[in-house]
């Protein structure tokens, strides 16, 4: 079966867009950081991801210009839950199985989009990890399709949604520009990838880790959230973690070998 072009239906998404500013930025207090950088033209957003909310959160503070897509769901069917069916709904989602059996279709898509001037979000991680700084290894797309259409990636730090509460802050921080240099080649999409990461990185590094919430906003914290792991991992552990720690150790290595 053949999925789903993306088709802006612009009511729809300012009707979306308003929802989410009235519904989570009544519930957070959202920030924005370094708002000149939104791109004016056709770019991909490359966001760090903590929690199922985080794509909402960007719905309502992105600019309405350009036009953007997001990269996902992962299912086949666009009528498989809550989040798919909105996206559906509001026309702007990019599926793509994550079986990477479409690699060819999804890449047209991609570039179809940019083609036409938009901005594509996309959670590079494919995944929530746990810890406020922490990162897990960057999938390729997003340096591939950047590679392949040229365009730059600008990645957005999120911070804040790891516990949900109310009125608790959230920071989205737009990053510098990454231009892509090249074809994509594998050294190419590696190396671009890990510009990426040491962005991601540093832009998260300053932000604490919030305590828990109470009872009621735990349980809105893990309403949708699928964790590869099979469960919360505590601080410190779990994936996110786990992957920075050997960042450090290779850059630890590095330097010593330097």
């Amino acid at each position: 079966m053949l999925l789903p072009e993306p088709e802006y239906r612009a009511l729809r998404v300012r009707l979306l867009r308003l929802a989410c500013r009235i519904v989570v930025g009544g519930l957070l207090r959202i920030r924005v950081e370094h708002a000149e950088r939104w791109a004016s033209g056709p770019a991909i957003y490359c966001f760090s991801h903590l929690n199922w909310v985080d794509p909402l959160v960007l719905i309502a503070v992105l600019p309405p210009r350009p036009r953007y897509a997001m990269f996902g769901p992962k299912e086949e069917d666009m009528t498989e839950g809550a989040r798919n069916r909105l996206m559906a709904w509001a026309g702007f989602g990019i599926p793509y199985r994550p079986e990477k059996t479409d690699l060819l279709p999804t890449t047209r898509r991609v570039g179809k989009v940019l083609d036409r001037g938009w901005v594509i979000a996309i959670a590079g991680e494919g995944r929530i990890h746990r810890g406020e700084h922490e990162l897990t290894p960057l999938q390729d797309g997003t340096a591939y399709f950047a590679l392949r259409s040229g365009v730059p990636v600008i990645p957005l730090a999120v911070n804040g949604t790891s516990w949900l509460a109310f009125r608790r802050g959230v920071r989205v921080r737009v990053g510098e520009p990454i231009l892509p240099s090249g074809r994509p080649t594998r050294p190419a999409i590696e190396s671009l990838t890990r510009r990426i990461e040491a962005a991601l990185l540093a832009m998260t590094a300053d932000f604490p880790d919030p305590p828990p919430p109470g009872r009621r906003f735990r349980r809105l914290t893990e309403w949708f959230n699928d964790w590869p792991e099979g469960a919360r991992p505590r601080l410190g552990e779990g994936d996110g973690a786990a992957y920075l720690r050997r960042l450090r150790e290779d850059d630890a290595a590095g330097g010593a070998a330097g």
